[in-house]
């Protein structure tokens, strides 16, 4: 999106009332606020004025009108979806995250089951919304554990079911060929625990058949998109579309804003976060290719008429189904036929063989679907929270509005649902706006509307019905065809305003419609039917023999998708139609049980073109979408209303008497600040619990009044918040220190008692020991002389004798009785060691000295007179010089071989050698 469009969103944060001042740039965000509302020209200028500024979103009230962009904009980013979280509905601009955010909380907080409707004609980005909404209801209901796991599941859901229920069309290239409507269970606390999921009407023969410019569904070409050559090769399967007759009549396999290899691969992942097995999605693969393989089976008549089929085109529908080639080969060129008493095999023509093919192949893709709807409801019910109060909110996708070149009976009961989804639009929102006026006490004129009831009933209703006189004809014995019911049509209801035929019109009218077709007027414009097909269609026929012979499948999946009770009920099974009309009942009894909320898609044009905005087309969808009628009704009595509490938190500020709080009923200051700002009685009006505004230039007046207000307010807020703020900062400091100090104060007290209190034991315990200081080690003298021993050996280790000279003298001794022992066996040990260390530190030649010293000691102390004198003199072992010495050791200890005995010694002979001849000199 354009970087301006975002300001200018973000511009508008305030919601309907704060964006008024913008609305001549940009329209108005709610259609109700419109000036000129009756002028459909107005809601379309207001439309394209919003379309081109990419603002996609307006309201009519609290109806989201959502046009398609065909383009990316950026804006369903999760940053966004945050701030959409939790909001009021009107605070932030027009977003289809806000109709979710709305109905989710709704939900949540007040205990009401939702719904969510979205509407519109094909193309017109119905499926994208419905996307949009998943994701935003999963980003906003939590992360945890089970719940994620859930939430996973939910969004996975939606690529397989668009993978096998969508397609490409003349319109849209992501159609949506079935109805869906999803149930998502929230626990008290709104977190998502399970989802259920049912699907109307899928457009089968779309498997067999489709126009030019079209595609079969899209999971056909995603299949042989597939990168995976190894099953490919399994599947016998080519990647080449073309090669495929169901796949090719429309000439268009590829599209290019789909890439059907990532959308395969994106496939297979959802499929294993789903909890698919291995072997459920090989089976999925198998019946996928074995529909392609049927439409390559070609049929060549015998020579007795009857068609016959080449058994190579056999052989990979078998190993894939998992059925005999024999009851393939059956099941395709015979048909079953049971009487009462004998049932036999009636071989079939070349053309009826080609219909029970083509039969076979839609019936085993509708049931596929239907399995596969099935097993991601199981998916979705594995949660193990278990909890009593369980609320829904329901997700309707559903086909838009179908006006083709040519309709069948599948346009028929698509456009049938969506008169019965109007006409629930229509009585709800009639209804809703009746009720809140009548509430609130407030006089109204009822708007003229058109009530397509007339249309539903021409088609639903009993026995006078197109489905109940469809249903005869096709059950009537003889030859019903498609011509006779188009007879019986004109015979029952030819005279109905709303239906139209060929016979019915004058010479020119007959020119716009054939024989075989009828018109019916619809709400959303006239659109003319071909009642070729109607007959087959809707008896859904499918031959005994094939259900037979898939029921003998080796493959479950294929078992369960044609169930043996299928063949055991002898009644007939409901025609096509009449499921459909059942089940669309039962779907709107469940949207009558829940609170609808809406969104109203429109297309903008049909060449799927961005920034193109087609008044004709457009102005046909407001038309039959009803949206002009809507806005009537919400303008028939009032534009604005808004409950009084909300109102005055808004505006109080522009009365003197209101700001800055009121204190009495809320009702009465609303009518003073009506007062005060000049409302005339014709002007508003106040129920019960809301103000309602009659005209929009009121509401733009206040609203420009406020504007300029809130410069004062900025200023007066901003100065008192300024002023809490820091007084608040004051206050907490002031606490802080406060408490600081007195825990401080405490602590140094419990400090120093603590100290006093050891203080008095110690002293007590050493006086004790002390006056017992004389008896044997008992308890009341043990710290004491703990105490005296501790003390004496500090006081010995730091005044030990250095020096083992007068160490009797130098020792410093004890004159305590208990250390006494102690003293002298520490004495002896201390002058052991001491002397040890000494001796240890003596070198070879000091020890010599030392034991020749105390030789002499034993001879001469006492005894010489002399001696005391010579103690420190060391005895020499030679009286050589320094140059003797050196001589001696180069000449007389360097040791000479000798060649034998020594006779005569020469004068330079060696000193070892002369040495031993010296006589040991005595000391």
């Amino acid at each position: 999106m354009d970087k301006s469009v975002l300001i200018k969103r973000q511009s508008f944060k305030s919601g309907v009332e704060s964006a008024l001042h913008a609305r001549d740039q940009t329209g108005v965000q709610d259609f109700v606020l419109l000036e000129d509302y009756t002028n459909v020209e107005a809601f379309l200028d207001n439309l394209k004025k919003r379309f081109k500024a990419d603002l996609i979103y307006t309201y009519i009230g609290s109806v989201a009108v959502s046009m398609n962009p065909y383009k990316q904009l950026g804006i369903y980013s999760t940053d966004l979806m945050e701030e959409y979280k939790g909001v009021n509905f009107y605070e932030l601009p027009p977003h289809i995250f806000a109709i979710a955010d709305n109905a989710y909380r709704a939900m949540k907080y007040e205990g009401r089951d939702q719904c969510v409707l979205i509407s519109g004609e094909s193309g017109a980005g119905k499926t994208e919304a419905s996307k949009f909404m998943l994701k935003y209801i999963a980003q906003c209901s939590g992360h945890a554990g089970d719940v994620d796991r859930v939430r996973n599941r939910l969004l996975q859901s939606n690529p397989v079911l668009e993978a096998f229920g969508n397609a490409r069309t003349s319109r849209n290239d992501n159609s949506s060929r079935f109805g869906k409507y999803m149930d998502i269970e929230f626990d008290f606390r709104g977190a998502p625990v399970g989802g259920h999921i049912k699907n109307y009407l899928l457009e089968k023969s779309r498997v067999v058949c489709h126009s030019e410019g079209e595609r079969n569904f899209h999971i056909f070409y995603q299949l042989l998109a597939s990168r995976d050559q190894k099953l490919l090769s399994e599947l016998e399967l080519s990647s080449n579309p073309k090669e495929y007759l169901f796949l090719s009549q429309g000439n268009s396999t590829h599209v290019r804003s789909i890439n059907d290899t990532d959308e395969f691969t994106t496939v297979r992942k959802a499929l294993k976060i789903l909890g698919f097995t291995q072997e459920e999605s090989m089976s999925l693969w198998h019946v996928v290719s074995a529909i392609l393989h049927l439409g390559q089976v070609q049929h060549t008549a015998r020579s007795d008429g009857h068609a016959s089929i080449d058994p190579a085109f056999i052989k990979p529908i078998s190993q894939l189904l998992l059925i005999s080639k024999e009851n393939v080969d059956l099941a395709l060129t015979h048909r079953s036929i049971e009487t009462i008493r004998e049932k036999f095999m009636s071989p079939l023509t070349v053309e009826q063989a080609v219909y029970a093919r083509d039969a076979f192949a839609k019936a085993t893709y509708s049931r596929l679907f239907t399995w596969l709807v099935k097993r991601l409801n199981s998916s979705l019910q594995e949660s193990k929270q278990k909890d009593s109060r369980r609320n829904v909110m329901g997700l309707l996708d559903i086909y838009g509005f179908e006006i083709f070149g040519l309709n069948g009976f599948e346009q028929f009961c698509i456009n049938y649902c969506n008169e019965k989804l109007q006409q629930l639009f229509i009585e709800l929102t009639l209804r809703s706006e009746q009720e809140e006026y009548r509430s609130e006490g407030i006089e109204w004129e009822p708007v003229e509307y058109f009530d397509n009831k007339i249309i539903c009933d021409l088609v639903e209703e009993k026995h006078k019905g197109i489905m109940s006189i469809l249903d005869e004809e096709c059950v009537r014995p003889g030859d019903a065809t498609d011509d006779t019911f188009l007879e019986k049509l004109v015979t029952s209801i030819g005279e109905h305003k709303h239906f139209i035929t060929h016979q019915m019109l004058d010479y020119e009218g007959r020119k716009t419609i054939e024989r075989n077709q009828f018109r019916l007027l619809h709400y959303a414009g006239e659109v003319t039917y071909t009642t070729v097909g109607f007959i087959d269609k809707n008896n859904d026929m499918l031959y005994r023999s094939l259900k037979e012979a898939a029921n003998m499948s080796a493959d479950p999946i294929v078992r369960e998708m044609f169930p043996e009770s299928e063949l055991l009920s002898q009644k007939r099974p409901p025609t096509a139609g009449t499921q459909f009309k059942d089940s669309l009942s039962e779907l709107m009894k469940i949207l009558h049980s829940k609170e609808p909320s809406y969104v109203r898609c429109i297309k903008p044009n049909d060449s799927k073109m961005p920034n193109k905005f087609d008044d004709k087309i457009i102005r046909h969808q407001v038309q039959y979408l009803g949206l002009m009628e809507n806005l009537r009704v919400r303008r028939a009595g009032f534009c604005y209303r808004r409950t009084f509490e909300v109102f005055l938190k808004r505006y109080k500020c522009l009365c003197p008497a209101t700001w800055p709080e009121w204190n009495g009923p809320p009702k009465q200051g609303v009518e003073s600040l009506c007062q005060h700002l000049g409302y005339t009685s014709d002007q508003y009006k106040t129920g019960r619990t809301k103000l309602f505004i009659r005209f929009p230039e009121t509401l733009f007046k206040t609203e420009d009044l406020y504007q300029q207000k809130k410069h004062d307010l900025a200023t007066i807020i901003s100065a008192k918040w300024k002023m809490y703020v820091n007084r608040k900062k004051y206050q907490q400091l002031r606490w802080a220190s406060t408490v600081f100090a007195t825990n401080w104060k405490r602590l140094q007290v419990q400090r120093y008692v603590a100290k006093y209190k050891k203080a008095v034991f110690v002293v007590r315990k050493f006086i004790i020991g002390f006056m017992n200081r004389s008896k044997p080690k008992c308890e009341e003298n043990i710290y004491f002389l703990d105490f005296v021993r501790v003390n004496y050996l500090m006081k010995l280790s730091r005044s030990l004798p250095s020096s083992l000279v007068a160490y009797d003298e130098k020792w410093p001794g004890t004159r305590s009785q208990a250390m006494m022992e102690a003293d002298q066996h520490l004495k002896a040990m201390y002058r052991l060691h001491r002397t040890r260390n000494f001796m240890r530190k003596l070198t070879k030649e000091d020890r010599t000295q030392y034991t020749l010293k105390l030789a002499a000691s034993d001879l001469f102390r006492g005894k010489k007179e002399t001696y005391p004198a010579s103690v420190a003199r060391p005895y020499l072992n030679t009286h050589l010089s320094r140059e003797d010495m050196r001589l001696k050791e180069t000449h007389f200890d360097v040791k000479v071989p000798s060649p034998g005995k020594l006779k005569y010694c020469p004068p330079h002979a060696r000193a070892q050698d002369w040495h031993h001849h010296i006589p040991e000199r005595r000391l």
